[in-house]
């Protein structure tokens, strides 16, 4: 089990512990409303270019040099058998020094794979995650579900206490399974005291 400690009041310290096991029902602890966290970048068209990215091992500007000489079919219509060879030449040209491979492009591709607009996203697993308050005061953060997909932070919230502000960070890589998670919390503007 992993722990970050926050430094929140002199006597107060929150931690974060990552654990595999579902906590609901648990007293005292209050699961936290996780909403968004699936915008992309204005500049990728709608493309989750930074799990694309990193599950190809290349950073996103890397992945959007590549993708800047790909040429799309039109919307609505399938790309011609001679348009795919040549657009994933030219993205296997751009990314084959960084050991993309042909049959890892098609396996990221095809996973990340959706149409904008209609509804549905890339696959993605929700994050879930628990407070405990002690006297009115939040006392610990516990993440039993990482998920996967969130390529923007997502929006964390303690029912029936706005005035705790949270702020997630998330962790990218190339296991799809992981890619995309939440992996720890800060509480407003706490300072990381320690990690381990």
């Amino acid at each position: 089990m992993k722990y970050l400690l926050f430094r929140l009041l002199p006597a107060l310290a929150i931690i974060i512990a990552f654990s595999g096991r579902a906590l609901a029902g648990d007293d005292g602890k209050i699961q936290l409303v996780i909403t968004g966290g699936h915008e992309t970048d204005p500049r990728d068209h709608g493309r989750p270019v930074i799990l694309i990215g990193n599950a190809l091992g290349v950073t996103p500007d890397v992945f959007r040099e590549a993708f800047r000489h790909v040429k799309p079919a039109p919307a609505g219509e399938q790309p011609d058998p001679e348009q795919v060879r040549r657009n994933k030449a030219a993205l296997l040209k751009m990314l084959g020094p960084y050991r993309v491979t042909n049959e890892l492009l098609d396996q990221v591709s095809t996973y990340y794979r959706y149409r904008p607009g209609s509804g549905t996203l890339w696959p993605t697993t929700p994050a879930v995650a628990f407070v405990t308050l002690t006297n009115g005061m939040l006392a610990s953060i516990v993440i039993a579900q990482p998920g996967s997909g969130y390529c923007s932070p997502p929006k964390l919230s303690v029912p029936g206490h706005p005035e705790i502000s949270l702020t997630p960070t998330l962790a990218f890589g190339r296991d799809v399974n992981s890619n995309g998670s939440l992996v720890s919390v800060t509480v407003g503007n706490a300072e990381p005291l320690d990690a381990h």
